[in-house]
């Protein structure tokens, strides 16, 4: 069974661009802890697929509450190796892939292309508004439909496989 995805997350890293709402780590680790015990009741294994870097966080303390409770609970990220990190080639891609008409393509400019390890520290002290005013990471420009297909069919692969394989790691992180 699929569930329907949980529309807001942890994403106080946004805060300084309008429009940005976030429940923050605790609400949506608390969520997933309540929605985990309430699904484990009649399913008998349960999987988080997480598609945005401030979750994880929660993701995994949940996962690893809920696993020491005895739940079957594991999480899956959904990522591509060398994905670039916020708004850039490879969201921009997914995106013009499953809902192009979302893309506002004249307004797309180069964000901060410096490896996300490098950014973390000024990233985690004053959030995506300190390392790129546009609040991209990465360069969209270079998106396509046709590279958003490989890539969302490359995630899905890897997460399929990882599910169906089952070897959570000591935080319940899909390996």
């Amino acid at each position: 069974m699929l569930a329907p995805a949980i529309a807001y997350g942890a994403s106080g890293e946004h805060q300084g661009f309008p429009g940005t709402v976030s429940i923050g780590t605790s609400a949506l680790q608390l969520l997933l802890i309540e929605y985990g015990r309430s699904a484990c009741e009649w399913a008998s294994r349960l999987v988080f697929v997480n598609g945005h870097g401030g979750n994880v966080g929660a993701v995994a303390a949940a996962t690893t509450l809920l696993r020491r409770e005895g739940r079957d609970v594991a999480w899956c990220a959904c990522s591509v190796p060398g994905g670039d990190a916020h708004a850039g080639h490879t969201e921009t891609s997914v995106l013009l892939h499953i809902s192009p008409e979302a893309v506002r393509t004249d307004e797309w400019v180069p964000g901060n292309e410096t490896p996300l390890a490098d950014l973390l520290p000024r990233l985690r002290h004053g959030g995506v508004a300190a390392v790129s005013p546009v609040g991209v990471l990465g360069n969209p420009t270079t998106a396509s439909a046709v590279e958003g297909s490989r890539i969302f069919a490359e995630m899905s692969e890897n997460c399929s496989r990882r599910i169906a394989a089952w070897t959570p790691n000591s935080g319940g992180m899909l390996q």
